[in-house]
Order: structure tokens, then C-alpha cells, then sequence
């Protein structure tokens, strides 16, 4: 039995005895004590453990499925002529030479690279460079995972049918009765993330030392982070909109208290969704939440949370998929715990090209080479009815 599966294993049978140790003491209706709290709460505690083991898992499974793929194709054919296979621009191999050449502070051979146009200078990365910190996003922010991903290279208006036309019974004859529909528009810009990251100059010319891997990863690390918080609580000034916030989803439930989320609550938010997007809807909280959340059961006495019980598989929350995020507000007087909806509804707009920048005597005193990267991104809700939030009650 590989690891994975026996860690699923292990949690579902931590789960069903976590359940009967509380319906054993609730059994007559009493309060829990002070002691079987904390029994509980340790029983609690540990099957979140092995969901985060699970996860780091499923994490190392895909890294591993990743390196297990070929690195070249088998020849099924006839060789194709070179110029057919050369390519050009930033996808190039000498581009990506040059490119690595600059990183380690040597000279370009082929004098491709080209230079970004924005002010603040910088080169433009190969295409592929750029498609591994893309890879890297993804698995590192569970909202680009969901939503709806685009690439710009301006500002781009949406339009949005505001109201729809009505249909109307005329009699024979009749006069048509006329129909005005309204339209918006939302827009998506871009705006501008950077990181700063240092590098001795003994690594820089240890020929052994994947200068290309350390810098990929050190920026997708520190973009996901930053772009998950933005896309969650996000102010829309000088950073993306947030779909937790009050231009974010439309508020599809209110609860009774500040401090608690009730079964009924669930179930409410679920049908303030209209029926087209609830195919395609999934929950977002926070893992606290979903502490609470798993106590809860519906009205045949069964737990609205179900723990996964396939590899790669979410969680599921009254039968839909359940993704978390530490960036979901906390559970709060008029705070905005946890969403439902379709996220293709929530667009994230790349602005094509992310460049990296070399400093060569910022940092020399100390004997290091400083690394800025830049990438222009914008989000939002585009349509609000598609993504319910539930907000709690005021204090």
C-alpha cells in the first residue's frame, strides 16, 4: 500500500472516530466538559495534521509524476529540416542562453535578449522561463487553480449585460411590446508586482549551482503568496480587488450571530446561488473555519463535511468541492468567512511578459548580485452574482 493511501486511510478512521467520541457525548443532549473538549480537540487536531501531510503528499506525487516524464519525444517520423525546428524571439535557444549568460554575470554570445519597455528596464525572460513561474503560480495559489485566467497586453474593458430582455404574449395583430436591456462594463489594467532576491557571487560562479531553478522558485514562492492575498482581501488600489470585500461577490447570506456559521446558513448559501452556477461551484474558506464547520450536520444527522477519499481530490462540503485559503478572513463581526460559487466568474488578467533584472554593484560591497523580478497583474469579480458570499452578523 503506497504512503498516500495509507494516509487517507488513516484520516477517514481518524474521522469516524472523531465523530462518535462527539455523537457518544451529545448523545443525551449534553454539553460537552471542560475534559472531553480537550479530548476532542486533540482528536480534532490530529486529523488536520494528516491533512496537511496528505497534502504535502500530493504535492511531492505530482513533483515526482514531473520528473518521471520524458524529457524528449520518441522519433515516430521523418527528422524535420532545422529551419523547421529553429525557433525565434524569446523561445529561441539562443535566447535562453544569453539570458542564463546574463544571471551569471557573463557576457551574451548571441546578442538576442531582448529588453523590456517598461521604466523600470529589465530583460524580457525566455518564453519557457516564464511558462515554469507560471506552473509554479498555480500550484502554489489555489485561486489561480478555480478562477478564470487571461492574458492582456492593454487595459481591456468587459462588457457585462446589466439587465436581459423580456419576453412578452402578443395577440395576433398586437402591437410589439419593446424590450431595454442595459450594459456595463468592468476593467482590467495592471498592476505591477515586484521581488527582490540576493545571490552570493561564489554561488553565481559555481557552474553546478541551478541558478535558473532557484530563481524560478524563489519568485513563484513570493508572487503566489502575495497574489493569493490580493486575490482574496485585495483593495483594488494599486493591487487587484479581492473577491472577500465589499466590490468583491455579492452577499448571498447574513447569519443570526457574529461568532458562529449554523448548518442552515450552509444550506441557504447553496440556493442564493443561481441554478446555472451551482454546476460548477465550490466552497472557499479558511482552514478555521473549517473547524468549526466540521462539526456541523444537516438535518438526517449526517455530516455536511466529507473528507476526500481519492488522491487529488478536494474535500467536499454538502457534496461540493472545498478548497482553503489563509488569506479567507477569519470568522468576525461583518466579516466574510467563506464563499460559494462558480470562480471562472473571478478573472485574473496576466499582462504578458515578466522580466528579471540584474544588479551588479547594488549589493557588490557585500559580495552579492541582487535579482528583481516584475510581473503586471490585475483581478476582479466580473460577474458578482456568480460568487455568493456569507457575512456575519454585525457586533
Amino acid at each position: 500500500m503506497s504512503k498516500l493511501l495509507e494516509l487517507y486511510e488513516k484520516r477517514n478512521k481518524a474521522v469516524a472516530a472523531t465523530r462518535a467520541f462527539l455523537d457518544s457525548k451529545r448523545a443525551n443532549g449534553d454539553i460537552l466538559s471542560a475534559e472531553d473538549d480537550a479530548t476532542y480537540n486533540k482528536m480534532e487536531s490530529d486529523v488536520i495534521a494528516l491533512g496537511k501531510e496528505i497534502d504535502r503528499e500530493n504535492r511531492l506525487a505530482a513533483i515526482d509524476a514531473k520528473l518521471a516524464e520524458a524529457t524528449t519525444n520518441p522519433i515516430t517520423n521523418k527528422p524535420l529540416k532545422p529551419e523547421g525546428e529553429h525557433k525565434t524571439g524569446r523561445a529561441s535557444k539562443e535566447y535562453r542562453a544569453d539570458f542564463l549568460n546574463i544571471l551569471r554575470g557573463r557576457p551574451m554570445i548571441h546578442n538576442v535578449i531582448q529588453e523590456s519597455t517598461d521604466a523600470d528596464g529589465g530583460y524580457l525572460v525566455p518564453e519557457e522561463f516564464e511558462t515554469q513561474i507560471v506552473a509554479a503560480l498555480e500550484e502554489t495559489n489555489v485561486i489561480r487553480s478555480i478562477a478564470k485566467t487571461i492574458t492582456t497586453a492593454a487595459e481591456r474593458k468587459i462588457p457585462i449585460a446589466a439587465t436581459h430582455s423580456v419576453a412578452q404574449w402578443t395577440l395576433e395583430n398586437g402591437a410589439y411590446t419593446e424590450s431595454t436591456p442595459t450594459f456595463g462594463q468592468k476593467t482590467i489594467d495592471a498592476y505591477k508586482l515586484t521581488d527582490l532576491v540576493k545571490v552570493s557571487t561564489e554561488l553565481l560562479q559555481d557552474s553546478m549551482f541551478d541558478i535558473e531553478s532557484y530563481i524560478t522558485a524563489e519568485f513563484a514562492r513570493a508572487f503566489g503568496i502575495a497574489e493569493e492575498q490580493a486575490f482574496c482581501i485585495g483593495t483594488g488600489s494599486n493591487q487587484p480587488t479581492g473577491i472577500f470585500t465589499a466590490n468583491g461577490g455579492e452577499v448571498g447570506v447574513t447569519t443570526g450571530s457574529a461568532t458562529a456559521i449554523t448548518g442552515d446558513n450552509l444550506i441557504d448559501i447553496v440556493y442564493a446561488l443561481k441554478s446555472p452556477y451551482r454546476r460548477n461551484a465550490v466552497f472557499l474558506t479558511n482552514d478555521g473555519t473549517i473547524s468549526a464547520i466540521r462539526k456541523l450536520k444537516d438535518s438526517n444527522g449526517a455530516y455536511m463535511w466529507q473528507p476526500s477519499l481519492q488522491a487529488g481530490q478536494p474535500d467536499r462540503l454538502l457534496g461540493y468541492p472545498l478548497y482553503t485559503s489563509p488569506y479567507v478572513p477569519a470568522v468576525a463581526a461583518s466579516a466574510f468567512p467563506l464563499a460559494f460559487g462558480d470562480f471562472k466568474n473571478y478573472w485574473i488578467a496576466d499582462r504578458l511578459g515578466r522580466t528579471v533584472q540584474r544588479l551588479n554593484e547594488l549589493y557588490s560591497t557585500n559580495g552579492q548580485v541582487g535579482f528583481i523580478a516584475t510581473e503586471r497583474v490585475d483581478a476582479k469579480v466580473i460577474l458578482s452574482e456568480g460568487i455568493q458570499l456569507l457575512q456575519m452578523a454585525g457586533a
